[in-house]
């Protein structure tokens, strides 16, 4: 039996890491480079009476997928090497069936997935995040999401301590071919001066909390690894860890969760549908933990090294089913509640 992981050529260490794990466990790994299907990597599905089978090839070597009991789906980038000077609608439509295809096939295996990719999109919306860890009992910043600039006025008149913003989605801009990434920002009343642009694009608006210390917790299945950061040591790092996080890679150490926090992420992991999570806490200066966001896919590859967490072999541990996995409902998404 083999474990498939599903990632892209310019991935970094950890998928090495995973796979080290992986092998040691006596078990056979499969790299899908999703960025190199279709065009280097052949796969095909044959179905007739006497049954199907599933093949993946890559250059001489040959893979039966259907010996795949696990899939890891840790990062894609599907047909990313097709000509770009293709007609722009071809070029649309063939990674359109490029991606179906490869999910298609994928998802006919009788295989268990970390995690799966409709699950990821659905647990990754960060207003149903801060929801349910509300319900669950755990602290949550108070919150407004809007595109009215009234609201976001009001909003900030009505937190005294100040406000930030930050984006629901990955927002990314190219500057001279480099790329800038939009981190949380305290806004200022200049800022609310030019609020109105918020009728081209909504926003999302935190009241400010004060901070102690950063925490990076990695849930996989039921085990909990946590580290935490003095970001405010850090001048750039004050208001977003990851604006300097090179330069704090030897800054995070170990850190002992309240056992009420832990089983409230437990239970949220849980309502989520998710075997794996990377979940952002504050600790205020009155060590009061307060839940930021979960990252179905986020990274854990520094916290390897320093403080030296050992997140791939619990990786490992849940694909190969030696670890305890999320047992997941199928639920009503509108009503939120078990089918």
């Amino acid at each position: 039996m083999s474990i498939l992981i599903l990632t892209r050529s310019d991935d970094n260490e950890s998928v090495a890491m995973v796979t080290r794990a992986i092998e040691a466990r006596g078990e056979r790994v499969i790299r899908l480079d999703s960025d190199r299907y279709p065009t280097d990597l052949r796969l095909s599905m044959d179905l007739d009476p006497a049954g199907h089978r599933t093949t993946m090839r890559v250059g001489n070597a040959a893979f039966e997928l259907g010996e795949v009991r696990s899939i890891w789906l840790r990062r894609h980038h599907i047909a990313a090497a097709l000509p770009t000077d293709m007609d722009a609608q071809l070029r649309a439509g063939a990674v359109a069936e490029s991606r179906a295809a490869l999910f298609g096939l994928l998802g006919s295996l009788d295989a268990f997935w970390m995690d799966p990719l409709p699950v990821i999109r659905w647990a990754g919306q960060k207003p149903l995040q801060l929801k349910l860890a509300q319900e669950l009992g755990l602290l949550v910043p108070r919150t407004l999401i809007t595109n009215d600039p009234d609201r976001a006025r009001e909003f900030a008149r009505d937190c005294p301590g100040g406000v930030v913003a930050k984006m629901l989605s990955s927002f990314r801009v190219l500057d001279d071919g480099i790329e800038k990434v939009v981190f949380t920002t305290p806004v200022t009343e200049a800022h609310l001066e030019q609020v109105s642009g918020l009728r081209w694009s909504p926003m999302t608006f935190q009241q400010r909390v004060r901070k102690k210390l950063e925490l990076r917790v990695t849930i996989v299945g039921q085990r909990v690894f946590a580290a935490a950061v003095d970001s405010q040591a850090f001048e750039r790092a004050t208001e977003d860890w990851r604006r300097d996080g090179l330069a704090m890679l030897d800054a995070w150490r170990p850190y002992a969760l309240p056992a009420g926090v832990e089983r409230r992420l437990l239970a949220l992991m849980s309502r989520l549908e998710l075997n794996y999570g990377a979940v952002d806490i504050i600790v205020t200066p009155d060590d009061e933990h307060v839940f930021l966001e979960v990252n179905p896919s986020g990274e854990f590859f520094w916290l390897e090294r320093c403080p030296g967490l050992p997140i791939s072999d619990a990786i490992a541990d849940v694909l190969t089913g030696r670890a305890a996995r999320c047992l997941r409902v199928a639920y009503d998404r509108a009503a939120g509640a078990p089918l």
